[in-house]
Protein backbone atom coordinates (compact mmCIF):
# COMPACT_ATOMS: atom_id res chain seq x y z
CA UNK A 1 0.00 0.00 0.00
CA UNK A 2 1.18 3.30 -1.04
CA UNK A 3 1.83 6.06 1.78
CA UNK A 4 -0.41 9.20 1.72
CA UNK A 5 1.48 11.85 3.84
CA UNK A 6 -1.89 13.42 4.96
CA UNK A 7 -3.58 10.46 6.14
CA UNK A 8 -0.36 8.23 8.16
CA UNK A 9 -2.67 6.31 9.96
CA UNK A 10 -4.31 4.86 6.28
CA UNK A 11 -0.58 3.00 5.76
CA UNK A 12 -0.27 1.34 8.99
CA UNK A 13 -4.14 0.00 8.73
CA UNK A 14 -3.39 -3.59 8.86
CA UNK A 15 -1.21 -3.06 11.85
CA UNK A 16 -3.32 -1.40 13.85
CA UNK A 17 -6.29 -4.11 13.62
CA UNK A 18 -4.26 -6.33 14.77
CA UNK A 19 -2.49 -5.05 17.39
CA UNK A 20 -5.93 -3.41 18.40
CA UNK A 21 -8.52 -5.79 17.90
CA UNK A 22 -6.71 -9.37 18.67
CA UNK A 23 -7.39 -8.17 22.93
CA UNK A 24 -11.00 -8.22 22.00
CA UNK A 25 -11.03 -12.34 20.93
CA UNK A 26 -9.51 -12.67 24.56
CA UNK A 27 -13.07 -10.47 25.86
CA UNK A 28 -15.45 -12.91 23.96
CA UNK A 29 -17.78 -15.68 25.87
CA UNK A 30 -18.21 -19.26 24.53
CA UNK A 31 -21.13 -19.44 22.69
CA UNK A 32 -23.49 -21.39 24.45
CA UNK A 33 -25.41 -24.54 23.34
CA UNK A 34 -27.05 -25.94 25.84
CA UNK A 35 -30.15 -24.46 25.11
CA UNK A 36 -31.82 -25.22 21.51
CA UNK A 37 -33.74 -21.73 21.95
CA UNK A 38 -30.38 -20.00 22.38
CA UNK A 39 -29.87 -21.22 18.72
CA UNK A 40 -32.71 -19.92 17.20
CA UNK A 41 -33.01 -15.76 17.95
CA UNK A 42 -33.00 -13.08 15.03
CA UNK A 43 -31.70 -9.82 15.75
CA UNK A 44 -33.03 -6.79 13.92
CA UNK A 45 -30.93 -4.05 14.62
CA UNK A 46 -27.40 -4.18 15.83
CA UNK A 47 -27.01 -3.33 19.29
CA UNK A 48 -29.17 -6.10 19.99
CA UNK A 49 -26.38 -8.22 18.21
CA UNK A 50 -24.07 -6.58 20.24
CA UNK A 51 -25.43 -7.96 23.54
CA UNK A 52 -26.15 -11.13 22.70
CA UNK A 53 -22.96 -11.79 21.73
CA UNK A 54 -21.63 -10.41 25.07
CA UNK A 55 -23.67 -13.00 26.48
CA UNK A 56 -22.68 -16.24 24.69
CA UNK A 57 -25.12 -15.70 22.10
CA UNK A 58 -24.59 -15.74 18.75
CA UNK A 59 -28.12 -14.65 16.55
CA UNK A 60 -29.39 -17.26 13.85
CA UNK A 61 -29.62 -14.00 11.77
CA UNK A 62 -29.51 -10.67 11.83
CA UNK A 63 -30.30 -7.74 9.34
CA UNK A 64 -28.66 -5.68 6.80
CA UNK A 65 -25.39 -7.97 7.09
CA UNK A 66 -23.29 -6.37 4.40
CA UNK A 67 -23.76 -2.77 6.60
CA UNK A 68 -22.57 -4.80 9.91
CA UNK A 69 -19.25 -5.88 8.46
CA UNK A 70 -18.96 -2.34 7.18
CA UNK A 71 -19.82 -0.16 9.73
CA UNK A 72 -19.70 -2.20 13.08
CA UNK A 73 -17.42 -4.98 12.31
CA UNK A 74 -16.51 -6.84 15.41
CA UNK A 75 -18.08 -8.22 17.07
CA UNK A 76 -18.16 -10.59 13.96
CA UNK A 77 -20.74 -12.96 12.78
CA UNK A 78 -20.35 -16.29 12.27
CA UNK A 79 -20.79 -17.52 8.85
CA UNK A 80 -23.57 -19.58 9.43
CA UNK A 81 -25.85 -16.29 10.26
CA UNK A 82 -28.79 -15.20 7.89
CA UNK A 83 -29.15 -12.31 6.01
CA UNK A 84 -33.00 -11.39 6.27
CA UNK A 85 -33.49 -8.02 5.37
CA UNK A 86 -32.48 -4.22 5.93
CA UNK A 87 -33.18 -3.00 9.48
CA UNK A 88 -36.04 -0.70 8.83
CA UNK A 89 -37.57 -3.47 6.18
CA UNK A 90 -36.88 -7.03 7.40
CA UNK A 91 -38.13 -9.67 5.22
CA UNK A 92 -41.27 -11.47 7.11
CA UNK A 93 -41.87 -13.93 4.89
CA UNK A 94 -38.33 -15.53 5.74
CA UNK A 95 -38.51 -14.86 9.29
CA UNK A 96 -41.64 -16.53 9.37
CA UNK A 97 -40.24 -19.38 7.95
CA UNK A 98 -37.57 -19.71 10.40
CA UNK A 99 -39.60 -19.86 13.63
CA UNK A 100 -37.01 -17.84 15.86
CA UNK A 101 -37.52 -18.73 19.38
CA UNK A 102 -36.99 -14.69 19.91
CA UNK A 103 -36.76 -11.82 17.96
CA UNK A 104 -34.94 -8.78 19.36
CA UNK A 105 -35.02 -5.09 18.28
CA UNK A 106 -34.19 -1.80 19.65
CA UNK A 107 -37.22 -0.15 20.81
CA UNK A 108 -37.83 2.87 18.16
CA UNK A 109 -36.06 1.70 15.41
CA UNK A 110 -37.57 -0.79 12.14
CA UNK A 111 -40.55 -2.72 13.10
CA UNK A 112 -42.93 -1.96 15.71
CA UNK A 113 -43.38 -5.11 18.17
CA UNK A 114 -46.77 -5.53 17.16
CA UNK A 115 -45.83 -5.96 13.60
CA UNK A 116 -43.49 -9.16 14.38
CA UNK A 117 -45.29 -10.51 16.98
CA UNK A 118 -47.18 -13.11 14.78
CA UNK A 119 -43.68 -14.32 13.97
CA UNK A 120 -42.43 -15.19 17.33
CA UNK A 121 -41.62 -13.63 20.98
CA UNK A 122 -40.32 -9.98 20.75
CA UNK A 123 -37.94 -8.24 23.62
CA UNK A 124 -37.04 -4.55 22.77
CA UNK A 125 -34.28 -3.14 24.24
CA UNK A 126 -33.30 0.63 24.55
CA UNK A 127 -30.36 1.94 22.67
CA UNK A 128 -30.48 5.65 24.19
CA UNK A 129 -32.87 7.05 26.29
CA UNK A 130 -31.65 10.56 26.09
CA UNK A 131 -29.99 10.88 29.46
CA UNK A 132 -26.38 11.74 27.15
CA UNK A 133 -25.20 8.34 28.10
CA UNK A 134 -26.11 5.73 25.81
CA UNK A 135 -23.25 3.42 27.10
CA UNK A 136 -24.45 3.46 30.49
CA UNK A 137 -27.98 2.70 29.02
CA UNK A 138 -26.15 -0.18 26.73
CA UNK A 139 -25.24 -1.75 30.14
CA UNK A 140 -28.81 -1.65 30.68
CA UNK A 141 -29.79 -3.12 28.27
CA UNK A 142 -27.37 -5.92 28.51
CA UNK A 143 -29.04 -6.44 31.85
CA UNK A 144 -32.37 -6.48 30.42
CA UNK A 145 -31.82 -8.91 27.89
CA UNK A 146 -29.48 -11.45 30.38
CA UNK A 147 -32.46 -11.10 32.65
CA UNK A 148 -34.85 -12.50 29.87
CA UNK A 149 -32.56 -15.19 28.47
CA UNK A 150 -31.53 -16.19 32.45
CA UNK A 151 -28.22 -15.21 31.52
CA UNK A 152 -27.34 -13.52 34.53
CA UNK A 153 -23.85 -14.46 35.45
CA UNK A 154 -22.67 -14.29 32.01
CA UNK A 155 -23.26 -10.20 31.51
CA UNK A 156 -21.27 -10.30 35.19
CA UNK A 157 -18.83 -11.79 33.97
CA UNK A 158 -18.86 -10.15 30.68
CA UNK A 159 -18.98 -6.49 32.51
CA UNK A 160 -15.88 -7.24 34.49
CA UNK A 161 -13.72 -7.88 31.72
CA UNK A 162 -15.06 -4.20 30.79
CA UNK A 163 -13.69 -2.68 33.82
CA UNK A 164 -10.53 -4.45 32.73
CA UNK A 165 -10.23 -2.98 29.58
CA UNK A 166 -10.95 0.41 30.73
CA UNK A 167 -8.78 0.09 33.65
CA UNK A 168 -5.44 -1.00 31.28
CA UNK A 169 -6.63 1.32 28.91
CA UNK A 170 -6.33 4.26 31.29
CA UNK A 171 -3.04 3.18 32.42
CA UNK A 172 -1.55 2.71 28.63
CA UNK A 173 -3.11 6.44 28.24
CA UNK A 174 -1.94 8.33 30.63
CA UNK A 175 1.23 10.22 28.52
CA UNK A 176 -1.65 10.75 26.10
CA UNK A 177 -3.86 13.18 28.17
CA UNK A 178 -2.31 16.13 26.99
CA UNK A 179 -4.05 17.15 23.70
CA UNK A 180 -7.88 16.71 23.07
CA UNK A 181 -8.96 13.87 20.95
CA UNK A 182 -11.16 15.14 17.59
CA UNK A 183 -13.47 11.76 16.49
CA UNK A 184 -14.92 11.44 13.37
CA UNK A 185 -15.62 9.74 9.89
CA UNK A 186 -16.02 10.78 6.51
CA UNK A 187 -19.71 11.03 4.97
CA UNK A 188 -18.34 11.88 1.74
CA UNK A 189 -15.93 13.97 0.24
CA UNK A 190 -16.89 17.47 1.46
CA UNK A 191 -18.56 16.26 5.06
CA UNK A 192 -17.69 14.41 8.16
CA UNK A 193 -19.24 12.74 11.31
CA UNK A 194 -17.69 14.47 14.30
CA UNK A 195 -18.36 13.22 17.95
CA UNK A 196 -18.98 15.06 20.88
CA UNK A 197 -20.70 14.88 24.70
CA UNK A 198 -23.47 12.50 24.42
CA UNK A 199 -22.08 10.09 22.20
CA UNK A 200 -20.65 6.08 22.71
CA UNK A 201 -17.45 7.57 21.78
CA UNK A 202 -17.32 10.48 24.36
CA UNK A 203 -18.49 8.36 27.06
CA UNK A 204 -15.50 6.41 26.82
CA UNK A 205 -12.66 8.88 26.19
CA UNK A 206 -14.01 9.89 29.66
CA UNK A 207 -13.77 6.76 31.20
CA UNK A 208 -10.35 6.42 30.23
CA UNK A 209 -8.63 10.05 31.16
CA UNK A 210 -8.90 11.90 27.36
CA UNK A 211 -10.66 14.83 26.59
CA UNK A 212 -12.78 15.57 23.62
CA UNK A 213 -11.96 18.22 21.26
CA UNK A 214 -15.39 18.96 19.66
CA UNK A 215 -17.33 21.40 22.06
CA UNK A 216 -19.96 22.46 19.49
CA UNK A 217 -23.13 21.57 18.61
CA UNK A 218 -24.20 17.96 18.70
CA UNK A 219 -27.73 16.36 18.07
CA UNK A 220 -29.81 13.28 20.19
CA UNK A 221 -26.53 10.66 19.69
CA UNK A 222 -23.82 13.51 20.72
CA UNK A 223 -23.00 13.80 16.90
CA UNK A 224 -23.12 16.04 14.14
CA UNK A 225 -22.64 16.56 10.44
CA UNK A 226 -20.15 19.53 9.22
CA UNK A 227 -18.31 20.84 6.16
CA UNK A 228 -14.98 19.67 6.12
CA UNK A 229 -13.63 23.77 6.06
CA UNK A 230 -14.94 23.95 9.87
CA UNK A 231 -11.59 21.54 10.92
CA UNK A 232 -9.49 24.54 10.17
CA UNK A 233 -10.17 26.12 13.57
CA UNK A 234 -9.56 23.04 15.36
CA UNK A 235 -5.90 23.20 16.80
CA UNK A 236 -3.73 21.39 18.90
CA UNK A 237 -5.61 18.50 19.00
CA UNK A 238 -4.87 14.72 17.93
CA UNK A 239 -7.57 13.70 15.33
CA UNK A 240 -8.42 10.12 14.79
CA UNK A 241 -10.64 9.23 11.59
CA UNK A 242 -12.55 6.16 11.22
CA UNK A 243 -12.17 3.99 8.31
CA UNK A 244 -15.35 2.21 6.70
CA UNK A 245 -13.15 0.79 3.35
CA UNK A 246 -13.41 4.36 1.86
CA UNK A 247 -9.81 4.39 1.24
CA UNK A 248 -10.41 6.18 -2.45
CA UNK A 249 -12.07 8.82 -1.12
CA UNK A 250 -9.73 9.12 1.75
CA UNK A 251 -7.08 9.69 -1.03
CA UNK A 252 -8.98 11.72 -3.23
CA UNK A 253 -9.89 14.88 -0.25
CA UNK A 254 -6.10 14.20 1.09
CA UNK A 255 -4.56 15.74 -2.52
CA UNK A 256 -6.94 18.77 -1.70
CA UNK A 257 -5.53 22.35 -0.78
CA UNK A 258 -8.31 22.36 1.92
CA UNK A 259 -7.12 19.41 3.88
CA UNK A 260 -3.72 19.84 3.21
CA UNK A 261 -3.86 23.33 5.00
CA UNK A 262 -5.84 21.80 8.53
CA UNK A 263 -3.75 22.07 11.86
CA UNK A 264 -4.00 18.45 12.49
CA UNK A 265 -2.99 17.46 9.19
CA UNK A 266 -0.11 19.70 8.71
CA UNK A 267 1.30 18.96 12.94
CA UNK A 268 1.03 14.85 11.48
CA UNK A 269 -1.40 14.43 14.36
CA UNK A 270 -3.77 12.46 12.70
CA UNK A 271 -4.34 8.53 12.31
CA UNK A 272 -6.65 6.72 10.15
CA UNK A 273 -8.11 3.59 12.74
CA UNK A 274 -10.83 0.77 12.09
CA UNK A 275 -14.22 1.44 12.08
CA UNK A 276 -16.18 1.41 15.65
CA UNK A 277 -20.24 1.24 15.87
CA UNK A 278 -20.91 4.56 17.48
CA UNK A 279 -24.00 3.32 18.52
CA UNK A 280 -23.15 -0.34 20.59
CA UNK A 281 -22.69 -1.19 23.91
CA UNK A 282 -20.06 -2.70 25.56
CA UNK A 283 -18.23 -4.57 23.48
CA UNK A 284 -17.98 -1.30 21.24
CA UNK A 285 -16.43 0.75 23.35
CA UNK A 286 -13.47 -2.48 24.51
CA UNK A 287 -12.74 -2.14 20.87
CA UNK A 288 -12.49 1.48 20.95
CA UNK A 289 -10.82 0.70 23.95
CA UNK A 290 -7.73 -0.92 22.03
CA UNK A 291 -7.77 1.37 19.28
CA UNK A 292 -7.06 4.00 21.27
CA UNK A 293 -4.22 2.00 23.29
CA UNK A 294 -2.97 1.10 20.06
CA UNK A 295 -2.62 4.37 18.58
CA UNK A 296 -1.68 7.08 21.31
CA UNK A 297 -1.07 4.97 24.38
CA UNK A 298 2.29 2.80 25.73
CA UNK A 299 2.13 -1.13 26.72
CA UNK A 300 1.13 -1.18 30.25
Amino acid sequence: MQAINTFPGLTRRRLLQGLALSPLLAAMPAFSTARPDLGRIIALEWLPVELLIALGVMPMAVADIRNYNLWVKEPALVPSVIEVGQRTAPNMELMQQLAPSLLVISQGYGPKASQLAPIGPVLAVTANDGSGHPLQQGIRSLHTLADYLGLQQQAVRHLQIYQDVLAQTRQSLKSATDLPVLLFSFLDKRHVLIFGEGSLLHEVMGEVGLSNAWTGEKNYWGSVTIGIERLAAIRNVRALCFDHDNQQMLTEVAQTPLWQSLPFVREKQLSVVPAVWFYGATLCAMRFCHILSATLGKPV
